[in-house]
C-alpha cells in the first residue's frame, strides 16, 4: 500500500511542477505508477500564480492522472467568497476575511489579472472577481472533498477531532483544526497525513504525519511517499526516511 502527498501549494506553481518531477522519478524506481498522490489543500494563496495551480490541477485530472486534491480553508475562503451572494468563513477572527493583507487572497484574484485597490468595497470588487475566475476553477473549488481515506491511512488539511468517528468530521475541524488535534496522543486509527500548520520539516508524529513545510511563507514545497505507516521525504538524491518524532 503505497501513497503520494503533497503539502500546502499556496499559489506556488513552478514548486508544485517540481514535486511531482521527484514522485514521477520515484514511480520509476519502485515501477508503480497506480498509486494516489494526494494534494492535501491550501492551493491558493500568497504565492504568485493560485490561478496557474488551479488550472493545472484541473487538467491532470482531466487526463486521468490518479490525482486526489482536498480543500483547505484557503480554498474554502476563495470558493465562499466567489459564490453569487459572498461570504466569510466563520472560522476566521471576527475583523479578517479573506481580502485581509495576511490570508492572501489579494495575491490570488492578482493572478487572475484583478487588482484590489485601497478602500475598493467588496459590492464593487466581487462582479469582477466573478468574471476574471473561470466557471470551471470555482466549481472545482466547490466540489472538493475535504478527506481521503486509503487503506490505513487518512489525508486531511487541517486535521481532525480526536474522540470522534472519521465519518462524524465536520470540515470546519478537517479544514481548520489546529490545538486539539495537535496535542493528542491518541490512535486515530489510521495514520493522519495532514498540513495547515507549517514545521521546519515533515514531522512523524506517531499518529499524525504533517507535511506543511511553509510554500505559503516563501519556504518548501514538500513531496512524501507512505508505504504501510512508514513516511520517506522525497529529494532529487531519492527518499529521506521520516523518523517518527
Amino acid at each position: 500500500m503505497r501513497a503520494y502527498a503533497i503539502g500546502d501549494i499556496h499559489g506556488q506553481l513552478d514548486l508544485l511542477r517540481a514535486a511531482h518531477a521527484l514522485i514521477d522519478e520515484d514511480r520509476q524506481r519502485t515501477g508503480d505508477a497506480d498509486a494516489p498522490i494526494v494534494h492535501i489543500g491550501d492551493l491558493v494563496d500568497r504565492g504568485p500564480d493560485s490561478a496557474g495551480v488551479i488550472a493545472y490541477l484541473i487538467d491532470g485530472l482531466a487526463q486521468g492522472k490518479n490525482w486526489i486534491v482536498l480543500k483547505g480553508n484557503h480554498d474554502r475562503m476563495m470558493e465562499m467568497f466567489l459564490r453569487d451572494h459572498p461570504m466569510v468563513d466563520t472560522q476566521l477572527l471576527i475583523d479578517y476575511n479573506w481580502l485581509h493583507p495576511g490570508i492572501g487572497g489579494i495575491e490570488t484574484l492578482g493572478s487572475y489579472g484583478v487588482e484590489v485597490p485601497d478602500g475598493i468595497r467588496t459590492y464593487q470588487l466581487h462582479p469582477k472577481a466573478r468574471v476574471a475566475v473561470p466557471d470551471a476553477h470555482r466549481q472545482f473549488l466547490a466540489q472538493l472533498s475535504a478527506l481521503y481515506r486509503y487503506g490505513d491511512l487518512c489525508f486531511v488539511h487541517a486535521g481532525i477531532r480526536p474522540g470522534v468517528s472519521l465519518e462524524d468530521q465536520t470540515e470546519d475541524d478537517l479544514c481548520w483544526i489546529r490545538g486539539a488535534f495537535h496535542a493528542s496522543t491518541a490512535d486515530h486509527g489510521p495514520l493522519i497525513i495532514h498540513g495547515h500548520t507549517p514545521v521546519d520539516e515533515v514531522t512523524h508524529y506517531g499518529n499524525r504525519v504533517n507535511i506543511d513545510t511553509g510554500a505559503g511563507h516563501g519556504k518548501a514545497l514538500s513531496a512524501v511517499v507512505i508505504e504501510r505507516r512508514e513516511v520517506w521525504l522525497l529529494t532529487p538524491d531519492g527518499r529521506v526516511p521520516v523518523a517518527r518524532a
